[in-house]
């Protein structure tokens, strides 16, 4: 590889030069350099002078890498660690593996295309001035000897994250470069449930069966049939007792682990300075589309093995959603309000200039401490919540520590963590070494370079024989761990520790390197995790809608975002992001941020409208010709006008049709003409066509002086028929047809209290819990089919398989003979309804199986356990007396005179009664002593109207489900 410095460009009249130190500056600091692959290989002499260059010129980088990352605070351990590690990679003769990385790096930062080192290659100093990564490696404690050392044997390897809708191009740029490019080949294996599914299907075995045997096995990561066995009683059981299960399995166990199909490695590519058919041996896949992809025919670790560079391009969609979130700011705010959005910003610096944004803000840290990060990259799952919650995080290290520790293994320290954060619980001292190295995750030994650190300099063990330890600790490589271990022993006694103490010390070591995390890599991401965090505090509908935009081809994912808009918080401590649905005139291609027409565009203000794309049979040809034409003609006034102005060979009726479901004309013609509009369609359609036969017979006369008049400025302004609105529940329905789901309202929101009051699940907590767990599911029933028992009393008997739906998710549900035949007239499509019955597990996805169906208007009458009295004991309202006490006796008498009343057709009375009592501090729940009340309205109006403004009562359902 050789390196051309090129003269700079002349700068345009009246530009001053950039500052020294700015992103300009170094950027075009950068653009003085060319990397350019060899045409072919030189001899022994010259390829010295070139790798002599290739380390002059990353150093000329480096140097002005680090003024650009410190300016003028430049301190010796940035310098030292940088001359380091330069020598390191000069004497290992890899500079030029650094270039290459940065320069497709550069060319992706020169198009916008955002990209970010991950992995071990965070923890350079080389790669955090060439803009690589972007974590100091001092700062955060991160060894380059976790990436390469003077006496490792392996190539190292920089993984680089793109921006996923660049990537591609990227990947172009580099084999129109370099040439002798392939992409690396993978070898699917047969895994334990894989085998059982395909032994199944062609020993005929029932799917129940094989569903079963897969529930089984369980989805643990690399678990085979064989360990299976020897944990799970049960599947030894169905082994020993059906002789066609046991063939089955034995037949799985002797094909589990060959090599059963071929595939194309996600990133890896292979880049060399002579064509590669020399090389390595090649074959064409097509699995990424119609184009032949060349690929190796040795998988990743045969090709380093054999000396070939292998270079990692992961697409990262958290770039994509970043990088959306910063076009749709600077294309819907000015610069003064984006300016304006982050009050503590340094005067004269660019808020969306993420690599300098404060990293100790607190009203970001706030967003992770209130645990709001749906959106938010590595921390929006259930269970980092509820450790954000216990952990309470106030700096970036906690962070860091959070997205290390939520791991099986070092998971069971958590709570060690924040006990040990929030002061319950002291932070042992071990030795000045270990207590220095453990500070900032209060004395747990988190990460793999924290135990490197303590074996080095405790231990006198070298940094590189620290990270050999550590890798012979995951593979249980007891040789390489005695041999440390004597060392490390004697090491630490010198400095201090005893037989004892040091021996005791370094079983933890085992214990903790075993699952220590790589803290490069969690510093990396956590601090792309905290740039979302920091972009949906300032600018949150702008990123709500870039995060919409890269979750609208998951339909789960999409409803899931939708619904957490509305519990997005604002500037301004309001709450909720509106979500509306596609609009003709206001909508482009994907989600977007608009604001009415007297708003101030400020970044706490708009709502995020659907993309037209997001139409269902709207395609990327349709809705660009819909935009093309409202740009050259404005706002469409009507859907004749719409017809008139669109090519209708491209937007079809099925596209417009679908459009007028979605909502998309509802700004023009109302909500309640969309069956109207429908049935307008057709003739708009044929208007539209006339016109569009007269404009071209016009142009054609426009050749012998005739005029363009085709009169259908008429045509736009007629009125739609008169037929009557869908009702709410068919609007519904004609919006989820063309969205694929409801978008301006959900079925269940009219029901929402009554929901919460007498379901005890959502579907997302309900297959959550184990199998046989009671529940009560208030839903939507989305879809029926019904097929015949084939088993049981009555073989043949009808039964059915319902789909159900909330808020949260969906799932799948059985209504056995018996059920179905009680239930199936309330059994309608569309219909909200709860479900009681049990927890299904048998299968590899949880069920529901359904015991009883109640409609909403029964829900009260049959599903009440109790009866629950709201009282307000604030000091504002018990303020004079004890107005409280007086209430608690009144309302004892009360349902003293009701207990004669009857129990409702329930044991002892009625429902149990309970007193949630608001206080200046707290909420308490308390039982009524035994009181029962029946379920009526007469008694609830009487109790209200005694509480008057002091409270009021409702009924409620059965409490969540317990633990087992």
């Amino acid at each position: 590889m050789r390196v051309e410095r090129l003269a700079a460009e002349a700068l345009p009249a009246g530009t001053d030069q950039p500052k020294p130190g700015s992103t300009a500056w170094f950027d075009r600091f950068c653009a003085g350099y060319r990397v350019e692959p060899l045409a072919e290989l030189p001899g022994e002499e010259e390829l010295a002078a070139l790798h002599a260059d290739c380390d002059k010129a990353l150093r000329e980088l480096s140097e002005a890498g680090l003024v650009w990352r410190y300016g003028d605070r430049i301190e010796d351990a940035h310098r030292q660690r940088l001359d380091h590690e330069l020598a390191v990679l000069s004497g290992k003769r890899i500079s030029a593996y650094f270039l290459i990385v940065w320069d497709f790096v550069n060319e992706a930062r020169k198009r916008g295309i955002p990209a970010t080192a991950r992995g071990s290659g965070v923890g350079t100093m080389v790669g955090y001035t060439l803009g690589l990564s972007h974590a100091c490696p001092v700062r955060y404690g991160l060894l380059f000897e976790r990436f390469t050392d003077p006496d490792r044997s392996e190539y190292p390897d920089i993984d680089i994250d793109l921006c996923q809708d660049g990537r591609a191009e990227i990947l172009e740029y580099v084999r129109e470069k370099y040439g002798y490019v392939a992409q690396i080949i993978t070898f699917g294996t047969m895994k334990a449930r894989a085998a059982i599914r395909d032994v199944g299907r062609v020993h005929e075995l029932p799917l129940a069966q094989v569903d079963r045997i897969c529930k089984l096995i369980g989805g643990e990561l690399g678990v085979t049939i064989e360990q299976a066995l020897e944990r799970e009683k049960e599947l030894k059981e169905l082994q020993d007792e059906d002789e066609q299960i046991r063939e089955v399995i034995a037949t799985a166990q002797k094909l589990e682990g060959i090599t059963r199909h071929s595939g194309v490695h996600a990133a890896g590519l292979v880049i060399a300075t002579q064509p590669l058919e020399n090389l390595v041996p090649l074959a064409t896949n097509r699995s990424q589309g119609s184009r032949d992809v060349l690929v190796t025919q040795w998988d990743g670790p045969t090709v380093e093995k054999m000396g070939l560079l292998k270079m990692d391009f992961l697409g990262l969609t958290t770039l994509s959603i970043i990088e959306r979130c910063r076009q749709l700011v600077r294309e819907t705010l000015p610069p003064e309000a984006i300016a304006a959005a982050v009050p503590d910003a340094p005067e004269g610096r660019d808020p969306l200039d993420l690599d300098h944004i404060d990293l100790a803000d607190r009203r970001v840290l706030d967003v992770f401490a209130r645990a709001d990060t749906a959106g938010t990259f590595q921390f929006e799952s259930e269970g980092m919540r509820n450790l954000l919650l216990q952990m309470k995080p106030d700096r970036l290290e906690d962070l860091v520590a959070a997205n290390a520790l939520f791991r099986p293994g070092p998971m069971a320290l958590i709570g060690t963590y924040c006990d040990r954060k929030h002061g319950r619980e002291a932070t042992p001292q071990v030795h000045e070494i270990v207590d220095r190295h453990t500070a900032d995750t209060h004395g747990i030994m988190v990460y793999q370079e924290q135990v490197m650190q303590i074996v080095h300099e405790l231990g006198d063990v070298p940094l590189r024989e620290a990270y050999t330890l550590i890798k012979a600790i995951s593979k249980k490589s007891r040789k390489t761990i005695n041999a440390a271990k004597q060392r490390f022993l004697a090491g630490s006694q010198e400095k201090g520790l005893s037989k004892v103490q040091a021996t005791r010390l370094f079983s933890l070591i085992e214990e903790f390197a075993g699952y220590g995390f790589n803290k490069s890599h969690s510093v990396g991401y956590t601090l792309l995790a905290y740039q979302t965090a920091y972009l949906k505090t300032y600018f949150p509908v702008q990123y709500m809608a870039a995060v919409l935009t890269y979750a609208a081809d998951n339909t789960d994912k999409l409803v899931h975002y939708v619904d957490e808009c509305g519990r997005v918080k604002l500037p301004g401590d309001r709450a909720g992001i509106e979500v509306g649905p596609p609009d003709i005139d206001r909508s482009g291609v994907r989600f977007h941020v608009v604001f009415d027409p007297d708003e101030e565009h400020a970044s706490a203000n708009g709502h995020i409208r659907f993309g037209l794309s997001a139409v269902k049979g709207v395609g990327e040809k349709a809705v660009r010709a819909i935009l093309e034409a409202r740009s050259e003609g404005g706002p469409f006034r009507s859907l004749w006008d719409f017809c008139r102005r669109v090519p209708l060979q491209v937007v079809n009726r099925t596209a417009i049709d679908a459009l007028i479901k979605s909502g998309a004309f509802d700004r023009v013609h109302g909500q309640d003409q969309r069956a109207a509009m429908l049935q307008a369609l057709e003739p708009a359609i044929k208007a539209g066509q006339r016109a569009a036969a007269d404009r071209e017979s016009g142009q054609a006369s426009l050749l012998f002086g005739a005029t363009d008049e085709s009169g259908t400025e008429e045509e736009a302004d007629q009125d739609l028929p008169s037929v009557p609105p869908w009702t709410p529940s068919e609007l519904l329905a004609h919006e989820k047809e063309a969205l694929g789901f409801f978008a301006t309202s959900h079925p269940l929101d009219d029901h929402r209290e009554l929901l919460q009051r007498f379901g005890n699940v959502t579907v997302e907590q309900l297959k959550k819990l184990p199998a046989d767990t009671e529940v009560v599911l208030g839903a939507l029933l989305g879809g029926l089919r019904t097929t015949r028992t084939r088993k049981g009393r009555n073989p043949g008997q009808k039964m059915a398989i319902v789909q159900l739906e909330d808020r949260t998710d969906r799932i799948e549900g059985v209504l056995f003979a018996d059920a179905y035949a009680e239930y199936e007239a309330a059994l309608d499509r569309g219909a909200v309804l709860f479900f009681t019955g049990r927890v299904d597990r048998r299968r590899e996805d949880p069920n529901l199986v359904v015991g009883k169906v109640i409609g909403v208007a029964e829900a009260e009458a049959k599903l009440s356990r109790r009866l629950r009295i709201h009282l307000d004991g604030t000091s504002a309202v018990a303020v004079a007396g004890n107005v409280l006490g007086e209430d608690l006796e009144r309302l004892r008498d009360l349902l003293d005179q009701h207990r004669h009343r009857g129990s409702n057709g329930r044991p002892n009375g009625g429902v149990e009664v309970e007193f949630r009592i608001e206080l200046d501090d707290m909420t308490v729940t308390a039982g009524a002593n035994g009181s029962r009340a029946p379920i009526d309205d007469a008694i609830r109006h009487e109790i209200d109207e005694l509480l008057g403004a002091r409270g009021h009562c409702e009924y409620i359902g059965p409490p969540p489900p317990g633990p087992r």
